[in-house]
């Protein structure tokens, strides 16, 4: 009888297995364009910086979206940012496992970073975006100089963002 379970359970386990063994080979292999991730983070910051703009709670609100953007399981984003799920592109551990939410805010501080300085009046809606254009300028030249495209934040996490067709 115990022959009969583990033959059973065998192929309920092996396409699964070959399923997750075809899904990192896969991934490793699609670099995400740079446009699409350039306009996909234009999209999150306008967001995070339009939320900015409400007093007090509005930076904080907005530096929680920029930190958990990416690890959100909700049916329209599919743990990546509304930036992100409109230019098909998706973070994914190196391994091309899924990002979860602590992943996404290892991957994503340093840009909440500006967001968090617009709750202090007038100072912080000066310096915001001069700290926001210098995280900005470091993230390309390491997207760039990268052969994989992985920036700070993808290091720091161990992920990389992909091109996906849904």
């Amino acid at each position: 009888m115990e022959e009969t379970k583990n033959n059973q359970s065998q192929p309920e386990e092996a396409p699964e297995a070959a399923v997750q063994e075809a899904k990192p080979a896969h991934r490793a292999t699609a670099k995400a364009d740079l446009g699409k991730r350039f306009v996909a983070i234009l999209i999150d910051g306008i967001l995070a910086g339009l939320i900015g703009l409400i007093p007090v709670i509005g930076g904080l609100v907005g530096a929680a979206y920029m930190l958990l953007r990416d690890g959100f399981d909700f049916d329209f984003m599919r743990k990546r940012s509304l930036g992100k799920k409109l230019m098909k592109l998706r973070p994914v551990l190196v391994d091309g496992g899924e990002v979860d939410l602590t992943v996404s805010v290892k991957r994503n501080v340093i840009f909440a970073v500006p967001l968090v300085l617009m709750i202090i009046p007038v100072l912080g809606w000066v310096l915001a975006p001069i700290v926001s254009l210098a995280v900005g300028i470091i993230e390309v030249v390491l997207v760039l100089s990268d052969e994989e495209g992985r920036r700070w934040g993808d290091k720091f996490a161990g992920t990389r963002v992909i091109e996906v067709d849904e």
